[in-house]
C-alpha cells in the first residue's frame, strides 16, 4: 500500500505528533506533500544539496534580529566582555562553528555517517525534545573523533 520510505515518514509522524516535537511534524508534513504532488524530483535535490546552508542562513537571521532592533548593541557588547561567561560563550561559539564546518563536508560526502545522524538526529528531537541542527554539529564533532582515531590508528601500525 506504502512504499517503505513513505511508511518510514509516517513512522516518524507519529513520533513526533506523540512527542508534541513541532518541527519533525512540519518537516514530515511539508517533505511527504513534496512528495505526493510530484515536486520531489526536483524539490528533493535541491533541498538535500543546498538546505543545510539554507536552515544555516535563517539560524543566522534569527540570532541577527536583537542586532537589527537595537536589543543588542555594542554596549552590550562591551559589557559582555567583562564576564567570564561571555568569555567561555565567545569561545564555545568559535569551537562549534569550526566543527560544523567539518561537518558539512562529512554529510555531503558520506551517505552511511549520514544516516546514523540523521537517525540520532530524529530520536533527539521526538523523544528528548532536542533541536534538529544535530546532523550539523554531529557531523562536525564525528569527523573530530574519526581525525583522532585515525591519528592513532596510524601510530600505532
Amino acid at each position: 500500500m506504502f512504499a517503505p520510505s513513505t511508511l518510514f515518514m509516517l513512522v516518524l509522524l507519529g513520533i513526533g505528533l506523540i512527542a508534541k516535537n513541532q518541527s519533525l511534524i512540519i518537516a514530515v508534513v511539508v517533505l511527504l506533500l513534496i512528495k505526493w504532488v510530484g515536486l520531489g524530483d526536483k524539490a528533493f535535490p535541491l533541498l538535500q544539496q543546498k538546505g543545510i546552508h539554507i536552515g544555516v542562513t535563517i539560524i543566522t537571521i534569527a540570532v541577527l534580529v536583537p542586532i537589527v532592533t537595537g536589543q543588542i548593541g555594542f554596549k552590550e557588547l562591551v559589557e559582555a566582555t567583562r564576564s567570564s561567561y561571555a568569555w567561555i560563550a565567545l569561545g564555545a561559539g568559535i569551537f562549534v562553528a569550526i566543527i560544523a564546518a567539518n561537518g558539512v563536508e562529512l554529510l555531503q560526502n558520506d551517505p552511511h555517517i549520514t544516516a546514523a545522524l540523521v537517525f540520532g538526529t530524529i530520536l533527539a528531537v521526538a523523544l528528548f525534545n532536542g533541536v534538529a541542527v544535530g546532523p550539523l554539529i554531529g557531523a562536525g564533532i564525528a569527523y573530530m573523533a574519526m581525525r583522532i582515531v585515525s591519528f592513532f590508528t596510524s601510530m600505532g601500525g
